[in-house]
C-alpha cells in the first residue's frame, strides 16, 4: 500500500514510517497541512494517516477540503484532541476512523488494513486456482501449504489483489514499494515478480507486454 502520513511530531513520524515500511508498505511523509494537500492534488494514495493539530493548516480543515473534491481515499485520523466532540467532528468531517494518542503501533497498522479493506469493497479471501490468499490475516496458500512471502512481494501481491483483472505498470508497482521518496531499485518490480511466480506459479501473475503486470479476477 502507498499511504500519506501527514505527521508535525518527528519521533510519533518515524516510529510510524518504520513501522509501515516493515509492514511492506510505502510512505510519504510530510509534516504540515499545506504539504498534505499538495501532496494529495500531485498522487495518489490508499489511505492517508491524519493528524489534527497540523501547522499551516489545520487537519479538520484538510480532511473537509479532501472530501469536498469527492476524494474518497480512507483516512485514519490521529490526534491527542480526545474529547467526544473533537471525535464527532472528525468523524463527520469524513474521517474513517479515529485513533488517540498515544497509540499502539499494532492497533494502528491493524486499523489502517481495516479502513483500507472496507474502501475497496474487498472480500477477506481471494482465491484464483490452487493459490487462496487471506487479506486479512496475510496469509497466502498454495493448495494446503502456506507459502511465506517477503515484506516486498507481499506489497506487490497486494497492489495487483486491489483490482484483480486491472493492469497495473511497473511506475505503479513502484509506487506502491517505495512511495515517492525512496530510492527505486531499477529491477525491483521484476525481481518481486519473479519471487511470486516461484512460489505461486508461473501463471499467477501475467505480463501484459507494453503495459505491465495483473492476476486473474479469481
Amino acid at each position: 500500500m502507498n499511504i500519506l502520513l501527514a505527521e508535525d511530531d518527528r519521533m510519533i513520524g518515524e516510529s510510524i514510517q518504520v513501522a509501515l515500511a516493515g509492514e511492506g508498505m510505502a510512505i510519504a511523509w510530510v509534516r504540515d497541512g499545506t504539504a498534505a494537500e499538495n501532496a494529495l492534488r500531485t498522487h495518489s494514495f490508499d489511505a492517508i494517516l491524519l493528524d489534527l493539530g497540523l501547522p499551516g493548516k489545520d487537519g479538520i480543515d484538510v480532511l473537509k477540503d479532501l472530501r469536498a473534491t469527492g476524494d474518497r481515499t480512507p483516512v485514519l485520523v490521529l490526534t491527542a484532541r480526545d474529547t467526544v466532540p473533537q471525535r464527532v467532528l472528525g468523524l463527520r468531517s469524513g474521517a474513517d476512523d479515529y485513533l488517540v494518542k498515544p497509540f499502539d503501533i499494532e492497533e494502528l497498522i491493524a486499523r489502517l488494513q481495516a479502513v483500507v479493506r472496507r474502501a475497496r469493497g474487498n472480500a477477506t479471501v481471494y482465491r484464483n486456482g490452487d493459490v487462496s490468499v487471506n487479506l486479512e490475516t496475510r496469509q497466502v496458500f498454495l493448495g494446503e501449504d502456506q507459502v511465506m512471502l517477503s515484506a516486498r512481494e507481499w506489497a506487490v501481491l497486494e497492489a495487483l489483489l486491489a483490482r484483480p483483472g486491472a493492469i497495473l505498470s511497473r511506475a505503479q508497482l513502484e509506487s506502491r514499494l517505495y512511495g515517492w521518496s525512496g530510492e527505486v531499485e531499477s529491477n525491483a518490480v521484476e525481481v518481486y515478480i519473479h519471487g511470486l511466480r516461484k512460489k505461486l506459479g508461473q501463471h499467477f501473475v501475467i505480463n501484459v507486454r507494453g503495459l505491465g503486470y495483473m492476476i486473474g479476477k479469481g
